[in-house]
């Protein structure tokens, strides 16, 4: 099948970036691009976590180390995104 599609100049870049950076060509890379899509909407979030959740029993956290974890990163976030200009506070 042959399909005709408008990038972006920024998303052309990349992907001809990725290209050489690969040595793949243009055509492979979209198709892996949509390939992997596909496969995605697939998956039920339960496979999709599993190599989080792998990775959090192979850590040693507690659940409440990792709520802390979390909630620190939820506070910076929201801190640098007040401080960016015309946030509002």
């Amino acid at each position: 099948m042959t399909i005709t599609i408008t990038l972006p100049p920024e998303t052309e870049e990349r992907l001809r970036a990725q290209a050489e950076a690969t040595g793949k060509s243009i055509s492979t890379l979209v198709v892996e691009a949509v390939e992997a899509r596909l496969s995605l909407s697939k998956l039920a979030l339960r496979e999709i976590l599993a190599p989080a959740h792998a990775d959090f029993h192979r850590s040693g956290m507690t659940g409440e180390q990792l709520e802390e974890l979390l909630q620190e990163s939820l506070d910076e976030t929201r801190s640098e995104r007040r401080s960016l200009p015309g946030a509002s506070a």
